[in-house]
């Protein structure tokens, strides 16, 4: 499976981004599909992740509340809404997917093996 992220750019404290995570070659149904930033200096970390089955409901605790993972199985899509954002957020954001991760490494990046191509988020203060 190829993933395409999108949507990323530059939005002051406060705003909202959307991405996208565009998947092309195989259905994702069937595939945990998650989000992960990394900032420079920083090592890759889990932001958002929906299971096997489609259960949109991983999220790590700083974004909790404000971002929202969701995925379209007949567009074969992936989305974050980031709400809120804070200058802390400003990373480089890429998706993942798997068909045979188990659950206790949703939040782990290296239980993934097809990622996307990154893409830039950058919020200013």
């Amino acid at each position: 499976v190829q993933l395409q992220a999108s949507g990323g750019g530059l939005v002051q404290a406060g705003g909202s981004l959307r991405l996208s995570c565009a998947a092309s070659g195989r259905t994702l149904r069937g595939y945990a599909t998650g989000w992960f930033r990394q900032a420079p200096g920083k090592e890759r970390e889990f932001v958002a992740g929906c299971s096997r089955n489609n259960l949109c409901t991983y999220y790590a605790d700083s974004v909790k509340g404000r971002f929202i993972i969701s995925r379209d199985n007949a567009k074969n899509t992936v989305y974050l809404q980031m709400n809120s954002l804070k200058p802390e957020d400003t990373a480089v954001y890429y998706c993942a997917a798997d068909s045979s991760i188990i659950a206790s490494r949703y939040r782990d990046y290296e239980g993934y093996d097809y990622w996307g191509q990154g893409t830039q988020v950058t919020v200013s203060s």
